[in-house]
This record gives C-alpha cells, sequence and structure tokens, in this order.
C-alpha cells in the first residue's frame, strides 16, 4: 500500500506516504507514532462535505492534512506549521 485505505469506519494510511509528507524515513514515521510524538486526528465531513473526510498529522512542529473520499481517494493535501498547543499547568 502506497496510500491511504479505507478499513471499515476508519483509514490506513501508508507509511511511506506519511514519510514522503514529513521527509523522514518509514521507520522513524512508525516510531513516531509509536512514541506519540506523530498524531493523528480524523474528522467526517457534514453538510456539503459529506462523503469526505479530513485525516489530519502533526509532527515536530509540522501539520499534513489529507482530505479523502469514501475510498481513500485523496482528493487535497495541505501542509502547515502546527499550532502550539497549551500546556496543562
Amino acid at each position: 500500500m502506497t496510500g491511504i485505505e479505507r478499513d471499515g469506519s476508519g483509514f490506513v494510511v501508508a507509511a511511506a506516504l506519511l514519510a514522503e509528507a514529513f521527509g523522514m524515513s518509514e521507520a522513524a514515521v512508525r516510531a513516531a507514532m509509536r512514541d506519540g510524538t506523530l498524531t493523528s486526528r480524523c474528522e467526517e465531513g457534514t453538510g456539503s462535505d459529506a462523503g469526505r473526510w479530513r485525516l489530519t498529522f502533526r509532527h515536530a512542529g509540522r501539520t499534513r492534512r489529507f482530505t479523502v473520499d469514501g475510498e481513500g481517494t485523496i482528493l487535497s493535501r495541505a501542509a502547515f506549521p502546527a499550532p502550539a498547543r497549551p500546556r496543562g499547568d
């Protein structure tokens, strides 16, 4: 697999796709996901966005977002700095 595939109610994203998006190796992607430094979020569209999902990945101050259809076909891509998260102090 080299892209995004539907897996039941969710999606499976190939490590190769994230490696390319973040400029790192596939092994580094897997390690970052295991240690929680690469995070993901999946949001289902509603209204005029029904039938689309937004998959957002954050790592090392960067965000990569893929908008996909119900089959996992990438409709658009975006890259931007990750917003700072407030600390729970």
